[in-house]
């Protein structure tokens, strides 16, 4: 009787193994130098966040990921005159969101009570981007559409503050050419603490998560 074959990894599993396991011997070698550890530790923290200098721009955009952090950070930037309208980017549906709408029953999503929050903080002009994303790169693709409609020209994206470094990398490919400017913003309120990270599990695993992501993209798009 011949015994099922083990599924074969591809090239990107193998990557990610690979990468995961140069983030945990780092780890360990930065616990092991008390000297240097927290300097080591606070840069390994920092290179997930970027933030490019605010200007004002036409819409302030909410990444899927930004949470409820990234609504209040974009209600603080329409009150400093950064722009005058907030636009929300919505992931995919999830099974349990699909069902509520397959009874009929009426649900407020993610999207809907994202944008009554932002009224409740004195945003006035919110709206939803038609488009639905699964991951970064639809994000990049959806927002570049978007834009384009809208003859939009400079937009500030706001993200959660682990997500942001990678985020503005897949933005700067998907606006490659195009005539609009994207500053990408971590909101100052998200939970994910570059220089104390390693303090707290969900922070270590965030950091995990997150690294081999972005060094994922730099090993598959190395210049940008």
């Amino acid at each position: 009787m011949l015994k099922p074959r083990r599924p074969v990894a591809g090239p990107r599993s193998k990557v990610s193994r690979y990468l995961a396991a140069i983030i945990l011997v780092a780890a360990v070698v930065a616990l092991l130098l008390p000297a240097s550890r927290r300097g080591m530790l606070r840069a390994a923290g920092r290179s997930l966040v970027a933030a490019d200098p605010l200007a004002s721009a036409d819409v302030i955009v909410v990444a899927v990921d930004a949470g409820h952090a990234g609504l209040l950070q974009a209600a603080d930037l329409v009150h400093q005159g950064m722009a005058g309208r907030v636009a929300l980017l919505a992931g995919d549906a999830t099974p349990g969101e699909r069902e509520f709408a397959r009874r009929g029953v009426a649900y407020e999503g993610p999207v809907a009570a994202s944008a009554r929050y932002l009224k409740l903080l004195g945003v006035s002009d919110v709206e939803r981007i038609p488009s639905s994303v699964d991951g970064t790169q639809a994000e990049g693709r959806a927002l570049l559409e978007w834009c384009t409609r809208q003859q939009l020209t400079s937009v500030i994206v706001v993200s959660s503050a682990d997500h942001s470094r990678r985020l503005r990398r897949v933005l700067r490919r998907s606006m490659r050419g195009s005539p609009v400017q994207v500053r990408v913003r971590p909101s100052r309120f998200s939970s994910f603490d570059p220089d104390s990270w390693w303090l707290t599990r969900a922070g270590m695993r965030t950091q995990l998560v997150e690294t081999e992501k972005l060094l994922l993209d730099i090993a598959t798009h190395l210049w940008w």
